[in-house]
């Protein structure tokens, strides 16, 4: 039977290649749990419409992410933090933390979006970055000050 992967199969190959397998192995495993279609005309038309939407939803997720980019940019942070003596720092500041802190400012980020290497654990000024989609990063200035 000729199918139509929707979606990447390993030993089968990527989304949208046309592949023969057994008739068997369409009908109970790959066309039940939406891996594959079967190819004919109508699936073919079905999958066409379907990579267009995909793409313009891509588009879209590309430029709501370059237009948060821009704003998350200019924006600075400041979490206060109790210190000790020489001014140590009690305990880090984490990504949980600075995304909190993006919230309270109104900005949706998850805590695994923010790209911190490990945390801050010193008074100071840092630019964090954030991955807002595969082929966008940015970063926002966070200042770590004294409580």
């Amino acid at each position: 039977m000729r199918i139509i992967l929707l979606q990447d199969h390993e030993g089968l190959g990527s989304a949208g290649d046309q592949q023969d397998v057994k008739d068997g192995y369409a009908r109970n495993y790959l066309i039940p749990k939406g891996v594959a279609l079967k190819a004919d005309k109508n699936s073919l038309k079905r999958f066409q419409e379907m990579a267009r939407l995909k793409e313009i939803r891509k588009d879209r997720a590309l430029k709501k992410s370059k237009e948060l980019a821009e704003k998350l940019r200019s924006l600075s942070l400041t979490v206060p933090v109790q210190v000790g003596e020489e001014d140590r720092v009690f305990g880090a500041v984490t990504s949980l933390e600075i995304a909190q802190q993006l919230k309270d400012k109104g900005y949706e980020i998850d805590k695994r979006q923010i790209m911190l290497e490990e945390p801050i654990k010193s008074l100071g000024i840092f630019k964090i970055p954030i991955k807002l989609h595969s082929e966008i990063t940015t970063s926002v200035k966070l200042w770590v000050i004294k409580a």
